[in-house]
């Protein structure tokens, strides 16, 4: 059931907003049982899809849900890999976004930058800076692409990114804020090599962190096999 909701869904043969078949007819369509039914929507709940709306149906939400469960975070995580592979990623990724960005900001998205960065600084400041502050620096910038496949994306990728960027936040916190302000300077200034080299240069510290083993704030990247 769940790859004929996706298929429908690709083939726009379903749309947000839409409401599924009733039980009884997923049930005579597949030709499976109630139970079988019932276990793929509470998946499709799980990964953001639908939503259950009491005495009208199942509907296809809008938007992923701020509870769903990115399948492929799931995937990723158990590919494995090496550190390196995330700074692989990251390195083709987040410069590209960022450029887009940078073209497509609005004043209210640079408003929002800014205020991304001064409240990682009081945080910092405070001492009790975490890493969900440094995120949302990333992902204020992110949202200023306005593509929301960039934007999805992107989020979930973060999320692989997270316990590196803790790590460094309780090491080497005036470090981010640095790195923070020079990618926002760079952005504001319209210039796409400097923006890029800015963001770039930003992954030193964190690549420290993402080769540290747990509880250690510094480490040397391993060689590859």
């Amino acid at each position: 059931m769940i790859d004929r909701v996706r298929e429908a869904l690709l083939r726009q043969d379903l749309k947000p907003g839409d409401y599924l078949p009733s039980e009884t007819e997923l049930t005579k369509t597949l030709g499976v049982s109630k139970s079988s039914v019932r276990e793929a929507v509470k998946m499709l709940q799980a990964m953001g899809v639908v939503e259950v709306r009491r005495g009208q149906g199942t509907r296809v939400r809008e938007q992923p849900g701020v509870d769903y469960i990115s399948p492929m975070v799931f995937q990723l995580i158990m590919e494995g890999g090496y550190p390196s592979d995330l700074v692989d990623l990251r390195l083709m990724f987040e410069p590209a976004f960022s450029a887009m960005a940078m073209r497509r900001a609005t004043e209210e998205d640079c408003a929002r930058i800014r205020s991304a960065v001064e409240s990682l600084e009081s945080s910092v400041r405070a001492g009790t800076q975490v890493a969900e502050e440094d995120i949302a620096f990333h992902l204020a910038i992110l949202q200023a692409t306005k593509n929301p496949l960039v934007i999805r994306i992107g989020e979930t990728l973060f999320q692989l990114f997270k316990p590196s960027i803790a790590i460094s936040m309780r090491h080497i916190p005036e470090r981010a804020i640095l790195d923070h302000r020079r990618v926002f300077e760079a952005f504001l200034s319209g210039d796409e090599a400097r923006l890029r080299e800015a963001v770039v240069q930003s992954y030193e510290g964190w690549k420290v962190s993402l080769f540290a083993k747990p509880g250690q704030g510094n480490a040397d990247p391993p060689e590859r096999a």
